[in-house]
C-alpha cells in the first residue's frame, strides 16, 4: 500500500539503521538509554532480577552486565534491550527518536513493506568469525548462560536468539525465535510453538528421513530479534523483511558444518542439526504473560557442529515477564498495531486515525484499542470485527475497544474515560467464542481448552444515531493550546507540550 512521502521522512531524514548491535549499542549510549554494569553479577537469577526490578520503570535503560561471576570467557550479557523504551527501538529502526507513538506506528507502516534480499560475505572478514570451534572443543556451558525465573526448568541460552531452518521444498529460509535450553556441551533444546514454521521445516525433513539443520545466533541486534518474534506468510524470508526494515542488507557468509548460512555480524552462533527422536526434557520458562508457561516435556535437541564468536561476545538475553519488564512489550505493541492498521486498510475499511496494541496487556497480545472517525450507521461495529479476525490481529486478543477519533488510542487515561462516559455496557459489548488463541493462556481450564479462547468487542465511542445530541466534552480552544505548547519551555513545565486531539468547536 503506498505511504505518504511524509511518513517516509520520519525514518530517512534520521540517521541509517545501526549495522548490527554493536554500531546500536553506541547510538543508544549517546543518547542516555545504556546502563553499564561492571560490578560482579551472577548469571543464575541475579542477573533477572536486577532486570526485572530496574525495568519495572518504563524509562529503564538497556542493562550491559560486563562482569558475570565465573565467566572465563570475556562474555557480555545485554538485558533490557528494548524493554519498554520506543526510543531505543526507533533507533533500532533509524527513525527518529522523538515521535509520539501513533506517529511511530505510522513511520513503522511506511517502511514495513519493504524487502530487502540478504547478500553473502567473506567468510574470513566476517566479524562473528574471530574465533570458530569445532567437534570437541565445543563447550557452551563455559558461556554465562542465565537462569531467569526460580522454577525454570533450566539455564536459556536463547530467549533473545534468532533460529535459522530451511523449508526442503521451496528452500525458503525462515528466521524464527524459539526458546532454547542448554542441554549439555553441545547440545540445545529447541522448543517451536505448535505450527510455527521452524518446527515446521524439521518435521518436512524428517518426513524425508534427514536430520534437519539449523542455525541459531545468540547475540543480535534489535531488529532481527523483532522480526524472528512476528508471524508471516509461509513463503516470507524474514531476512528479506529485516533488510528492508533497516534499509540495508543482511550480511550473511558461509558455516563450516551445515549448508545453511550464519549471520556474519552476530555476536554469538551455532551451527547444529536436530535429529528425529532426539529429545530430552525441557521447560518450564516463565513466559510473557507474566506467568511459567507449559510444564516440563520432552523436546528435539539441537547437536551442536561448530560455534562461531567475537572475541569478547554479547549474548542478548531477553526476559520474559509481566509489563513493562518484559522484553517484547513496546516494540511489539508498534509493530503489531502497524500491521493490524495495514490489514484494516486492505479490507478497504476507512475512518481510522489510530491503533493501539498495549504492550501492559501480556505485551501487545491482549488487547487493541483502535480510534475511528464514524461515517455511517454500523461503521465501529464492521472495524471492530474485522480487527478481531485480521491476520495481525486474530492470534490471542482478547479486547478490541473502539473509541472516537477525538480519543488517544495509546493513552489508557483516555481510553478508560472513553469507555466510562460512552459506554453502554448491556448495549456495547460484544462477544466472539471459539476464538483463536494460545496455550499459554492461563485463564482457561482445563488447559486442554487453551487453544481456543474468546474476544470481547467494546463500543466505546458516541453511539452513531445520536452524535447530534451527545454531549459536548470540555476542550480547550485551538488557539489557547497552541500559545500555551509555543511557551512551554519558557513556562519552565517538564517534557513536551501533550499532543491534544480534540479543541472546542466554536457555535
Amino acid at each position: 500500500m503506498p505511504q505518504s512521502s511524509g511518513l517516509k521522512d520520519q525514518r530517512r531524514g534520521n540517521q541509517p539503521a545501526p549495522a548490527d548491535l554493536r554500531e546500536w549499542l553506541e547510538r543508544i549510549e549517546a543518547d542516555g538509554g545504556l546502563h553499564r554494569i561492571d560490578k560482579p553479577v551472577s548469571a543464575s537469577e541475579e542477573l533477572s532480577g536486577i532486570t526485572y526490578m530496574a525495568a519495572r520503570y518504563e524509562n529503564s535503560p538497556a542493562l550491559l552486565f560486563e562482569n558475570i561471576e565465573g565467566d572465563e570467557t570475556g562474555t557480555r550479557i545485554l538485558a533490557n534491550m528494548l524493554g519498554a523504551s520506543k526510543r531505543r527501538f526507533a533507533h533500532a529502526l533509524g527513525i527518529q527518536p522523538d515521535l509520539s507513538t501513533t506517529e511511530l506506528i505510522q513511520a513503522m507502516r511506511a517502511i514495513s513493506a519493504s524487502r530487502i534480499e540478504p547478500v553473502m560475505v567473506d567468510a574470513a572478514a566476517a566479524p562473528v568469525n574471530e574465533i570458530v570451534l569445532t567437534g570437541d572443543d565445543i563447550d557452551l556451558t563455559r558461556l554465562p548462560v542465565p537462569r531467569f525465573w526460580p522454577g525454570d526448568g533450566g539455564d536459556y541460552i536463547g530467549t533473545g536468539d534468532i533460529t535459522f531452518t530451511r523449508d526442503p521444498d521451496s528452500g525458503r529460509l525462515n528466521v524464527g525465535c524459539y526458546r532454547q535450553m542448554l542441554q549439555g556441551p553441545r547440545r540445545i533444546g529447541m522448543y517451536c510453538s505448535p505450527g510455527k514454521h521452524g518446527g515446521l521445516d524439521r518435521e518436512a525433513w524428517w518426513a524425508r528421513g534427514e536430520d534437519c539443520e539449523v542455525v541459531a545466533a545468540y547475540g543480535i541486534d534489535p531488529v532481527s530479534f523483532m522480526v524472528a518474534a512476528q508471524s508471516y506468510g509461509p513463503d516470507v524470508s524474514e531476512l528479506d523483511v529485516i533488510g528492508g526494515l533497516m534499509g540495508s542488507p543482511v550480511e550473511l557468509c558461509a558455516g563450516v558444518a551445515t549448508s545453511l548460512p550464519i549471520p556474519a555480524r552476530a555476536e554469538i552462533v551455532i551451527e547444529g542439526t536436530v535429529t528425529k527422536g532426539d529429545t530430552a526434557m525441557e521447560g518450564p520458562l516463565g513466559e510473557f504473560t507474566g506467568y511459567y508457561g507449559r510444564p516440563e516435556g520432552l523436546q528435539p535437541v539441537i547437536e551442536v557442529k561448530a560455534l562461531h564468536m567475537r572475541s569478547d561476545p554479547i549474548l542478548t538475553a531477553a526476559l520474559m515477564a509481566d509489563y513493562p519488564a518484559c522484553e517484547i512489550g513496546a516494540y511489539y505493541a508498534v509493530m503489531r498495531s502497524a500491521a493490524i492498521w495495514d490489514d484494516l486498510e486492505r479490507f478497504g475499511l476507512q475512518g481510522i486515525e489510530g491503533i493501539y496494541c498495549h504492550p501492559a496487556a501480556a505485551s501487545g497480545w491482549g488487547m487493541t484499542v483502535i480510534a475511528i472517525e464514524q461515517r455511517y450507521a454500523g461503521h465501529v461495529a464492521q472495524i471492530l470485527a474485522a480487527a478481531a479476525q485480521c491476520p495481525a490481529g486474530a492470534y490471542f486478543t482478547k479486547w478490541i475497544i473502539g473509541v472516537d477519533a477525538d480519543v488517544d488510542p495509546a493513552d489508557m487515561n483516555q481510553v478508560m474515560w472513553a469507555m466510562s462516559t460512552r459506554c453502554n455496557p448491556v448495549d456495547d459489548i460484544d462477544f466472539q467464542r471459539k476464538t483463536w488463541s494460545t496455550g499459554l493462556d492461563p485463564s482457561q481450564f482445563p488447559p486442554e481448552l487453551r487453544p481456543y479462547g474468546s474476544k470481547a468487542l467494546i463500543d466505546a465511542c458516541m453511539p452513531h444515531r445520536h452524535l447530534a445530541d451527545f454531549p459536548k466534552r470540555t476542550t480547550l480552544r485551538k488557539s489557547v493550546a497552541e500559545r500555551v505548547a509555543r511557551r512551554w519551555n519558557e513556562l519552565g513545565l517538564p517534557g513536551n507540550a501533550p499532543d491534544l486531539r480534540a479543541f472546542h468547536e466554536e457555535e
